[in-house]
């Protein structure tokens, strides 16, 4: 077992919510900006973090091939949000806009959860809904409230932060496959973070290569 202080950096805030269109976007960059004029740190994965998919061509003009190179860089983002969730960012804070909850914001929700991180829930879309209520498996993690004003969201995370009784420096043993997984994030996020994700594309593509999954082209 390895141990980690996942309260360590609490107003770091990872913000967890759906990525996949402009609107999207937009509104997750709100979000973290309303965080940032509060005095958070916010982790915006599509902002702060790494495109991988920029990484791709590079991938396959070395010879791996389409199935190979998306599972290496699968790899790459599992590790780095990982990394980020458990380790990197104290709280968080997830948009739960869409017709269904974000799958990969409902993970990162629950690693957070299971290590005591404050976190808090905005919603201002009905579509998700069951007879009026959201899934209880998702609002159970934030105590049952949900934010459905955007502003409201600073003002709700630091009163999370003020509640909060464990420690700051509460450490708790990390599974070895767990651990694994953070110091691979870790070592992606030291070397990636750094770089420019258009200039430096292969560069990060070494990097990739040299910390995560199977080195050897499927084709030559």
């Amino acid at each position: 077992m390895t141990g980690i202080s996942p309260l360590k950096n609490l107003r770091r805030v990872y913000c967890a919510g759906p990525l996949f269109c402009q609107a999207e976007r937009q509104e997750m960059e709100q979000i973290a900006g309303l965080l940032r004029r509060e005095g958070f740190e916010p982790f915006l994965p599509h902002a702060d973090g790494m495109e991988f998919a920029r990484v791709l061509p590079s991938l396959e003009r070395r010879g791996f091939s389409l199935e190979q190179s998306g599972r290496l860089l699968h790899e790459a983002i599992f590790a780095l949000d990982t990394y980020q969730v458990i380790v990197d960012c104290g709280s968080l804070v997830f948009n739960m806009n869409g017709r269904v909850p974000d799958e990969g914001a409902v993970a990162e929700m629950t690693m957070a959860w299971m290590l005591g991180k404050p976190l808090v829930l905005y919603k201002d879309d009905v579509r998700s809904t069951i007879a009026g209520r959201d899934n209880p498996l998702i609002v159970g993690q934030a105590r049952f409230a949900t934010v459905e004003r955007i502003e409201e969201l600073p003002r709700r995370l630091a009163e999370q932060i003020a509640d909060l009784t464990l420690a700051v420096d509460w450490s708790v043993d990390c599974p070895p496959h767990v651990a694994q997984t953070v110091k691979t994030g870790e070592q992606l996020w030291r070397q990636i973070g750094p770089l420019d994700a258009k200039a430096d594309v292969e560069r990060i593509a070494d990097i990739v290569l040299d910390l995560v999954g199977d080195k050897t082209p499927l084709r030559g």
